[in-house]
């Protein structure tokens, strides 16, 4: 039945039609005045087929009241509320380590004996290398035989002083170079117990610089040691958004390679803009989530620019467009036959998130034709399956 009235308004009309076309042969008007006058004419047989048209599908929904129900375009709606609009603008950064130390050691020498593996869990002071320091022995045997030679001579000198014998500088040079000699051992042995490497903090042994029989030298790195629990995501905001972000407050973080997110607060804010992007950096601290966050894993932080209170917000997906450029929803109107689709004019706003702003033309309380309103026509005949869910709500 949906379909006879379509067919019997096209047969009526190529009938019409052909009444008044005219004979093979006979040709179209050429002057601009007559094609005017055969269109001016076309236009009000359309419009009488319109009428016509019209009246038998209300009569046909007076014999048959299903008919005309089942003709109607069939839609889903969703009432418009008012609501809370924010924007967030997405800022790309990276994860960094908080908390990056470096076991290094205080003395030259060949490493003898490392105690670690990269991926190995490490506490504060655990040992991580042991350092061939021969050499300083030597020197500490070496200096231990000057000490007892300078003990006699100082003994010597001591009791000659004692009994008047002697001169005073010789007294006081003897006991100069025992007490040198001591301070010079002093110094050796406290040297001596740099041979052992030990972790500055706790964490994870990230990487390993240097293998056992190599060389150390004096503040070169040797284990490189990660805090995983310390971790931050650092992000260059371009300098429009100088005034959105703010050290202390909230903001929300996505890392895309794990699809997770997370609230992290905002650290740090740079003092000074980079002259070559016309950024300045923002850092805010994280949690590591069990060890799944690496450092310089890409991050996204959403940083919230503006807030608008009590707007009307749709999805944006809903908004369509006119060959003109002008934008526009259909609505459920109801009218003495029923509800049919209304074309309503909108002005957009900001859009995020699949949703956008609608500055003018919708107050909230309408009903926004949801599924089916593509290819819908103005007053076009509507049923509605099911009311949607409401919307309005920023994501």
């Amino acid at each position: 039945m949906k379909y006879l009235i379509p067919l019997f308004a096209l047969f009526v009309f190529l009938a019409a039609c052909s009444q008044e076309a005219p004979e093979a042969g006979s040709g179209q008007p050429e002057s601009l005045e007559a094609k005017r006058a055969l269109l001016k004419e076309k236009q009000v047989q359309l419009k009488g087929l319109t009428a016509e048209i019209a009246q038998l599908e209300k009569d046909i929904a007076q014999l048959d009241p299903g008919a005309g129900e089942k003709a109607r375009r069939l839609v889903t709606t969703a009432p418009v509320e008012r609501t809370d609009f924010q924007h967030f603008v997405e800022i790309q950064g990276s994860v960094k380590a908080d908390d990056f130390v470096e076991a290094t050691s205080e003395m030259a020498g060949r490493i003898l004996r490392l105690t670690v593996k990269e991926g190995d869990n490490v506490r504060a002071g655990q040992l991580i290398a042991e350092l061939d320091l021969e050499q300083l022995k030597k020197q500490i045997a070496e200096v231990e035989k000057s000490l007892e030679l300078a003990n006699t001579v100082y003994e010597r000198q001591k009791r000659l002083w004692d009994q008047n014998i002697g001169s005073e500088i010789q007294f006081l040079e003897a006991r100069n170079g025992k007490e040198r000699l001591e301070k010079s051992l002093e110094t050796l042995q406290f040297q001596l117990t740099k041979s052992k490497v030990y972790a500055p903090a706790s964490g994870v042994a990230e990487r390993v610089i240097l293998q056992a029989g190599e060389l150390a030298m004096p503040g070169a790195p040797i284990v490189q040691i990660l805090n995983p629990r310390q971790l931050k995501v650092v992000a260059a905001v371009p300098e429009t958004y100088l005034r959105a972000v703010n050290r202390g407050e909230r903001v929300k973080v996505s890392f895309p390679a794990l699809a997770t997110e997370q609230e992290a607060r905002v650290t740090l804010i740079g003092t000074s803009i980079d002259p070559s992007n016309r950024t300045f950096e923002v850092e805010a601290d994280i949690q590591s989530q069990n060890g799944l966050l690496k450092p310089n894993l890409l991050a996204v932080m959403f940083i919230k620019d503006d807030e608008q209170k009590d707007v009307v917000a749709i999805p944006l997906e809903m908004v369509q467009q006119e060959v003109s450029g002008k934008d526009f929803v259909y609505i459920k109107e109801e009218g003495e036959d029923g509800a049919f689709a209304k074309k309503v004019y909108v002005r957009t706003g900001q859009t995020f998130n699949g949703n956008v702003v609608i500055r003018e033309g919708l107050q909230g309380g309408e009903e926004l034709i949801i599924d089916g309103a593509r290819g819908l026509a103005e007053n076009e005949p509507i049923r509605v399956q099911n009311g949607g869910e409401q919307i309005g709500q920023n994501g």
